[in-house]
């Protein structure tokens, strides 16, 4: 398949029109009339990934994350970024990155959390029009005693571990409101809408802090709020183009305690 008519189909639920002004949703390597016949998914692009994509002969890396931010100024293999982008470059690997743009999409990311939960009746949290925006919000099927909902949190999102505000008065939690990836700036309309939770990633100390005893803020790793979009990408392109979810992409975050083994 062309790379163009895979790309369409990809924005065609999330336009590149709706991601963040800062943000680099897009082609990042790659001409549009490359043929397409097997595509690598994953989260972030990494030098495994693309050595996985290259040993399984794909010819796309479509991820999350995007690998480039900001324009490279040289290539010279100083940095994993220049290093990917030599590579791809040449053996002919395009790489397609929907991040914000996926985001804003209410099925994407934060829909997918609500799903993954059991909450089917969620909406945008905060909209940016038509219908895209940022986060969602719901109500669980029934209410969960806080301890069970945060039991059904980790294990639903198989988290090797939560941080979490405590409320004196919560008892029970109904709606919730979520986030993929760093959302602690929309703390406030969690709250204003009358969330009893609020799931994200990447909260600073004074960020939960500051509403401990307001709302019940979930906080996980980055990459286990986000992860899931490879298996929205794979139900878009599974019946257009052969599609691999990447076996190397995790997240670099590990956790030492007391029974780990390094």
């Amino acid at each position: 398949m062309i790379l163009n008519d895979l790309l369409n189909i990809i924005e065609s639920v999330a336009p590149l029109e709706r991601q963040e002004a800062w943000d680099n949703s897009g082609l990042q390597i790659g001409e549009r009339n490359a043929d397409i016949q097997k595509v690598l998914l994953t989260t972030d692009v990494t030098e495994s990934v693309v050595a996985e994509a290259l040993d399984q002969h794909c010819q796309l890396i479509l991820s999350h994350h995007p690998l480039l931010f900001h324009g490279l100024k040289h290539l010279t293999g100083a940095t994993p970024q220049e290093r990917i982008a030599e590579t791809a470059i040449r053996h002919h690997l395009a790489i397609y990155s929907a991040h914000t743009s996926m985001d804003t999409y209410l099925h994407g990311v934060s829909g997918r959390m609500a799903q993954v939960l059991g909450i089917s009746n969620y909406r945008i949290l905060v909209e940016s029009g038509d219908g895209y925006g940022l986060g969602v919000i719901g109500c669980l099927p029934q209410p969960l005693p806080v301890a069970e909902f945060l039991q059904h949190v980790q294990q639903a999102f198989n988290a090797p571990w939560i941080r979490y505000t405590l409320p004196a008065d919560k008892t029970t939690v109904s709606t919730v409101a979520m986030c993929g990836g760093a959302g602690a700036e929309f703390l406030p309309q969690a709250i204003e809408q009358g969330a009893d939770a609020y799931i994200s990633a990447d909260f600073k100390y004074h960020e939960m802090q500051s509403v401990a005893q307001q709302i019940i803020v979930v906080d996980m790793d980055h990459w286990v709020s986000e992860h899931f979009t490879r298996d929205i990408f794979a139900e878009l392109l599974f019946s257009h183009v052969t599609t691999l979810i990447s076996r190397s992409d995790a997240s670099p975050i590990k956790i030492l305690n007391q029974k780990s083994k390094i």
